[in-house]
């Protein structure tokens, strides 16, 4: 750049930006990006700044031409700019700033102006730097600043002049007319995906289609599903989580819970995928045709609800995969397929594929084919399998493939692993992510655990969607216990986070036994095929049904990051704040984590975030069970009962009668 001597401005510690620029921020359809930095120059001049944002690639009507907005100075060198998009896509952001020497200018003016110094050459000044403007002005501003250069040159009414000069008029439109060959940009341009909403806000159910016939000892059809969907609509979930829906391998099938050898009419576990009847891109016979899949699709979509597939990228030894491309598989010594292992536990009816077969092109390619199949089939939303055991570039290279032909697909990260592995596949493309939520218990665990996932950069790339209990876990919070512990968890999981999800329908039936010595089910559903009474009511039922309601009607709810967490005087008693964007609705959330004990005490409410540092009192009513309550102060007493219920979820409002 021929003026890059003048440069005298520096942009530092520019947030949010991942891993120098190498990976894009997320955000959801009209949720704020805030953008800091720290921008300085030499000597006193002032400087100023511009927020730059722009869509990546033309599109659905959409320009090239940044859209320019000013960035606010909060005070030691630190400047920041929210902007928000209303459209799905990728974008990318930057920032430019320059020395600003007219406002430079009128600090001095000002200055000088109250020493009672003369004045007339800085008046001049000022006129000279108007003129130097002109070109770059617009018809509007050029008029106004040719009335402002005669008027600081009229030396009969400098009064008028300085008065003028300083005016925010005067420095809106030399603002407007600055010299674009003077701003200087950062050196990196950041890249933002927007995602539709629901990859922020969702509650997932998960359930066996297999499980889902009235008859007991009968396969489930999805046609039987097509019964089930009320009742998963009435509790008031948006997606449907189903483990794999195709063919299952007989060789070295296992049997209940987890046996070896499977008896005559054991099912298999679904995740052995592959048989005579197909693999990846068919459906187990005994569920049905596809247009009995699509028309399920139809008819979930009809009540708000989506179906999630499990894309798990393994095979079962009678695979079509296995005879037709063997170079995708290890083989050992012997001549035999590698299964897969995960000391001590052994898959022996499943085969991990191997990606560093000399042949992963075509591999990488027959797995992108499998995605694009089924969502041709009317699918957006993947729950993929132990996705940190496979190759990153190929999840990289996929999202991006899937992302660039389809709008609005969502992958879930079902990565139970290292705390960095997780965040590599967040950062690649993966819209959600199973958490460590399942084992934290502890009031400490979960504030830690929390300002983790929220408060750092963490935030930016990585959406947790929190899981009390799935197929493979349950938790020793939920092991042996009561409906208390259950519904406890029910509503951690749905407030503490916006994105949630239960493995039903054995976790709104309070089924708790454990496989002994281990946090698994035992009879575990994965190898047999279950008979549930779907319309039976309980308790827990109940309060699934009223949190998801309470999720709806609440925005505050609907976010994870806006999570501020309160002062209790027990730590059996976790207290927490959330305030949606507009600052209009504002949830304060108090659980009991005892699920045996009634526990009491006090909370401290953040007047200041909710806007009530000048209210005597304010109302505070109860979102579970609609009772009002008047608090006043800081400082207010709670008593929850875990046998009654372990949890208030107030909306809290200014004024506001008892009802």
């Amino acid at each position: 750049m021929e003026l890059e001597g003048h440069k005298r401005v520096s942009i530092r510690n520019v947030s949010p930006e991942i891993d120098c620029g190498k990976y894009p921020i997320k955000r959801v359809i009209d949720e704020e990006v805030k953008v800091d930095a720290d921008i300085f120059g030499d000597g006193h001049d002032k400087v100023d700044a511009v927020l730059l944002y722009r869509p990546k690639r033309k599109g659905r009507g959409r320009e090239r031409k940044w859209q320019e907005q000013p960035m606010d100075f909060e005070g030691n060198d630190h400047w920041s700019s929210t902007f928000k998009i209303d459209e799905t896509g990728d974008y990318e952001y930057t920032i430019e700033a320059w020395v600003d020497h007219f406002t430079t200018w009128q600090d001095g003016l000002k200055k000088k102006a109250a020493a009672n110094q003369n004045l007339q050459t800085e008046l001049l000044i000022g006129a000279e730097l108007m003129e130097e403007a002109l070109p770059r002005a617009s018809a509007q501003n050029k008029k106004k600043l040719k009335e402002w250069i005669q008027l600081l040159r009229d030396e009969e009414h400098e009064a008028l002049a300085i008065s003028e000069a300083l005016s925010d008029s005067a420095s809106r439109a030399m603002y407007e007319s600055r010299d674009p060959n003077r701003s200087f940009p950062y050196d990196r341009i950041l890249d933002l995906r927007v995602e539709r909403k629901k990859t922020l806000f969702s509650a997932w159910y998960e359930f066996f289609p297999r499980s889902s016939s009235p008859e007991r000892g009968k396969h489930g059809t999805f046609k039987d599903c097509e019964n089930v969907l009320p009742e998963v609509s009435k509790m008031g979930f948006d997606v449907i989580y189903f483990p794999p829906i195709h063919p299952i391998g007989r060789s070295h099938r296992k049997g209940r819970n987890n046996a070896t050898e499977a008896e005559e009419g054991d099912p298999g576990s679904p995740w052995a995928i592959g048989a005579k009847e197909g693999g990846h891109k068919s459906i187990h016979p005994e569920l049905g045709s596809m247009e009995d899949f699509q028309r399920l699709v139809k008819k979930a979509n009809d009540m708000d609800i989506e179906i999630a597939l499990d894309f798990a990228i393994q095979c079962s030894p009678d695979h079509p995969y296995v005879k037709e491309h063997p170079q995708w598989f290890k083989w050992r010594p012997d001549g035999t397929v590698q299964y897969a292992e995960n000391p001590p536990k052994k898959y022996q009816d499943v085969l991990p594929v191997n990606f560093e077969t000399e042949d992963w092109e075509n591999l990488w390619k027959e797995l992108k084919s499998i995605v694009e199949f089924w969502i041709d089939k009317g699918v957006r939303i993947f729950r993929v399998d132990n996705p940190h055991t496979k190759t990153f570039l190929f999840w990289e290279w996929l999202i991006k493939e899937i992302n660039a032909k389809h709008d609005g697909i969502i992958f879930l990260a079902e990565a139970f692993t290292r705390p960095r592995v997780m965040e590599e596949l967040a950062k690649i493309g993966f819209n959600q992510s199973y958490t460590y939520f399942t084992w934290r218990n502890t009031k400490e665990e979960f504030v830690e655990y929390l300002t983790q996932l929220t408060k750092t950069e963490v935030r930016e790339y990585y959406r947790p969607n929190f899981w009390p209990n799935t197929p493979d876990i349950l938790p020793i919070s939920l092991e042996n216990k009561h409906e208390a512990s259950f519904i406890i968890r029910l509503i951690l999981a749905g407030t503490l986070s916006s994105n949630y999800g239960i493995y039903g329908p054995v976790f709104e039936f309070g089924h708790n036994e454990a496989y002994p010595g281990k946090e698994e089910y035992n009879h575990s559903e994965k190898y047999e095929i279950k008979h549930w009474d779907w319309p039976r009511n309980t308790k827990i039922k109940e309060m699934i049904t009223i949190l998801n309601r309470v999720r709806r009607e609440n925005p505050a709810l609907q976010n994870t990051w806006n999570i501020e967490f309160n002062d209790t005087d027990n730590d059996q008693i976790i207290c927490y704040t959330k305030v949606d964007q507009d600052q209009t609705n504002k949830i304060i959330t108090v659980v009991n984590l005892d699920p045996n004990h009634t526990q009491s005490g006090w909370v401290k409410v953040p007047l200041a975030r909710l806007g009530l540092e000048h209210q005597e009192s304010y109302s505070v009513t109860d979102q579970l069970t609609g009772a009002s309550y008047i608090w006043q102060d800081e400082w207010n007493y709670v008593e929850l009962h875990p046998q009654a219920i372990p949890a208030h979820i107030f909306k809290v409002e200014s004024k506001k009668s008892i009802r």
